[in-house]
């Protein structure tokens, strides 16, 4: 068997496995998002960084347990990559954020003053799209760079 196609099925399968972590993140993301938004009153991007480092901190060790099977000793190390990963992640999920409300009048009471007044939230859609995007970069980044087999 060609070893290109024994490395796209494992890199599919662990895409499988970093997506089924991901929607466990996504609940904690999306729950407390909730919660320090609607209950805390948080501004939208404040909630939405607590609620993103809360769900990659959770990914980050059930990544490293069970998607990469990570060896490496080194976990601050490791922990600060994945972080790092995440940060870019973080910017992107914000950055699509901040530009629905360019492009959604009233998605969210964000960085752009809303000179329309049309009654319609979908701050929840625009993060799913958010989070959609920002998980093939996470998982990209993280297979590339933190969990990178040394050779």
């Amino acid at each position: 068997m060609d070893t290109r196609t024994i490395t796209s099925k494992q890199t599919i399968f662990k895409f499988l496995k970093f997506g089924v972590v991901g929607a466990s993140g996504m609940i904690i993301d999306m729950g407390l998002l909730f919660l320090l938004r609607e209950v805390a009153g948080l501004h939208d991007l404040i909630a939405n960084t607590i609620s993103f480092t809360a769900a990659a901190t959770s990914n980050y060790f059930l990544n490293r347990i069970w998607t990469f099977r990570s060896k490496d000793e080194n976990i601050g190390t490791e922990y600060a990559k994945f972080l790092l990963v995440s940060v870019i992640g973080l910017c992107i999920n914000n950055g699509i954020l901040a530009l629905s409300s360019l492009f959604w009048p009233n998605a969210y009471s964000g960085l752009f003053p809303n000179p329309w007044d049309i009654p319609l939230k979908n701050f929840y859609l625009f993060k799913l799209l958010a989070i959609a995007i920002t998980t093939l970069w996470n998982f990209f980044g993280n297979m590339l760079f933190t969990f990178k087999k040394k050779q």
